[in-house]
C-alpha cells in the first residue's frame, strides 16, 4: 500500500498576501493601482522608496 504525503504551504502565501495588502496601504494607492501592483509589486516598492 502506497502512502501520500500532502504538505501545504500556506503560510508562504499568506505572508506575501499580507504583505501586498500592507504595501497598498502604506502607499495609498487607489484599486486599480493596487489590483496592478498584484502584478508588479516590487515596482511600486522601489518606485517609492528611490
Amino acid at each position: 500500500m502506497e502512502r501520500i504525503h500532502i504538505t501545504q504551504h500556506s503560510s508562504l502565501g499568506a505572508g506575501w498576501f499580507a504583505g501586498w495588502l500592507f504595501s497598498i496601504g502604506f502607499l495609498h494607492l487607489d484599486f486599480m493601482q493596487g489590483l496592478f501592483g498584484l502584478i508588479i509589486w516590487p515596482y511600486y516598492l522601489g518606485s517609492h522608496f528611490a
